[in-house]
């Protein structure tokens, strides 16, 4: 049931004058009734207002007002919905221009930050257009720039075609486009693939001794190499590793490569952990799935079809298909059932008291099931939000599916914030904390020194790129 406001009030949730918002009650835009002089809002009819706003007014734009705050300033490119961004946001920094394709997402963008310069297709700008923009010019600093570019390029669940891909191409753009706006600071966000996938892939049936060896871009993480040297020939030094977000407050189990480039020529250290597994170093413990989800009231989620359900009223929370008997376990999976690998996505429920794992756009596809831990459904796009960590009031654009994937391909905001501070810090010439011998991922050979000599040395067969790590 909708809750009446007053016109002060929409017109400080809608950032408009009082005026303005009468007018939109007289015309009949907003839901609202008039008492005596006074009018009283309807409040859902603010979101749907925005919404429309935002379908409408979604075309690239500038920045429509600059705060004036004497905040470090940071630039966002494939900014979906806006995860990492707020994240860099609660760290202290003024983000002054976002880049998003995604028409769903760019709505989201305007719904939230509708002052907010708003460009589209990186490869249509160039970078005195994009600070103009921003409202910027050659003779400001920048602090940060801040990306993911398509990850889909570089992911060991596609055919990895790298820089060879369309999406792969973008990643090179950003790159290009950065470097040439200087910041002071840089960072790249992507999956683990790209640690390993090679720059040019050659099939596998052209490999053996009878064939060349590997050129060094078709190695695995030649791509990555590549990068790497764009990124010193332009003075830059860099460091990255690949971060369970686990580690810095969010409940969930999520792992990002981060590269952090500094224009000083210095070596950034690695990101400050907040939390640990069970606790040790003296950090927090991991942040679970119950802390997470604990208060909420409203749902709106998908639906399991009725054959799923059946298997999930036998299961508890933290299983899946393996808890089943025996003699349903190939019955439920059916031909998924003689697939390679551990399947442990099929008929998964959460469990309560641990991080979740890694959400994915869709959390009733049969192999990626995100079940709630007791009840018959996948987990709600607001339990979503708050494993992810956008605040509650954070609008969505889109229908409900759609609503799913752009919070399942954000970067959750506490990777954010650990990014962020240690930038500030940085700036600052403040203290940098560093934990002796943590565990940063499930892996190993992921940070810079590692994956450089594992890059150098992979033609030994006993030294692969990576390996799970064992403790």
């Amino acid at each position: 049931m909708s809750t009446d406001i007053t016109v002060e009030e929409a017109a400080n949730k809608l950032s408009v004058s009082v005026q303005h918002v009468r007018g939109l009650c007289r015309d009949g835009t907003l839901d609202a009734r008039k008492i005596g002089a006074t009018w009283l809002i309807q409040a859902d009819s603010l979101t749907r207002h925005r919404l429309a706003s935002a379908r409408r007014v979604t075309e690239d734009h500038p920045s429509y007002a600059v705060t004036g705050n004497r905040q470090p300033i940071a630039l966002s490119f494939f900014s979906g919905a806006m995860g990492l961004d707020l994240g860099i946001e609660r760290a202290g920094f003024e983000i002054r221009l976002a880049c998003e394709l995604d028409k769903y997402c760019r709505q989201t963008i305007v719904l939230n930050r509708p002052d907010m310069a708003l460009i589209g297709d990186i490869n249509a700008y160039r970078p005195d257009e994009i600070l103009a923009y921003a409202g910027l010019s050659r003779t400001d600093d920048i602090d940060l720039i801040v990306g993911g570019p398509p990850c889909q390029a570089f992911s060991t669940a596609g055919k990895r075609h790298g820089f060879n891909d369309e999406r792969g191409n973008a990643f090179l753009t950003y790159l290009d486009t950065a470097l040439d706006l200087r910041p002071k600071y840089l960072v790249i966000e992507n999956v683990r693939g790209l640690l390993s996938c090679p720059m040019n892939h050659r099939p596998h049936h052209l490999r053996g001794s009878e064939f060349p060896e590997l050129a060094l871009d078709e190695l695995p993480g030649g791509a990555l190499n590549f990068v790497l040297s764009l990124i010193a020939k332009a003075g830059y030094a860099y460091s990255f590793n690949l971060y369970n977000a686990a580690n810095f407050g969010t409940p969930q189990v999520r792992e990002r490569v981060v590269i952090l480039c500094a224009r000083d020529g210095g070596k950034p250290p690695y990101l400050e952990p907040t939390h640990a597994e069970s606790g040790r170093h003296g950090l927090n413990k991991w942040r679970t799935f119950r802390q997470a989800v604990k208060g909420l009231r409203e749902h709106h989620h998908l639906t399991f079809p009725e054959k799923r359900l059946r298997y999930y009223r036998m299961l508890g929370q933290g299983e899946n298909w393996r808890d089943l008997p025996e003699g349903l376990q190939r019955e439920a999976l059916g031909k998924s059932y003689f697939a390679g690998g551990g399947k442990t996505g099929f008929l998964r429920r959460l469990a309560w008291d641990e991080p979740a794992p890694t959400l994915v756009t869709h959390p009733a596809m049969p192999a990626t099931d995100l079940a709630h831990p007791e009840q018959l459904r996948p987990l709600s796009l607001e339990e979503y939000k708050r494993v992810q960590e956008f605040p509650d009031d954070w609008q969505l654009a889109g229908p409900l599916i759609q609503q799913y994937k752009q919070v399942g391909n954000a970067v959750p905001a506490s990777l954010g914030v650990a990014i962020g501070t240690l930038v500030r810090k940085l700036l600052d010439a403040r203290e940098v904390r560093s934990v002796a011998d943590f565990n940063y991922s499930r892996y190993r050979n992921t940070n810079d020194a590692d994956w450089r000599r594992n890059f150098v040395n992979q033609s030994l067969p006993s030294q692969p790129a990576m390996q799970p790590c064992l403790f």
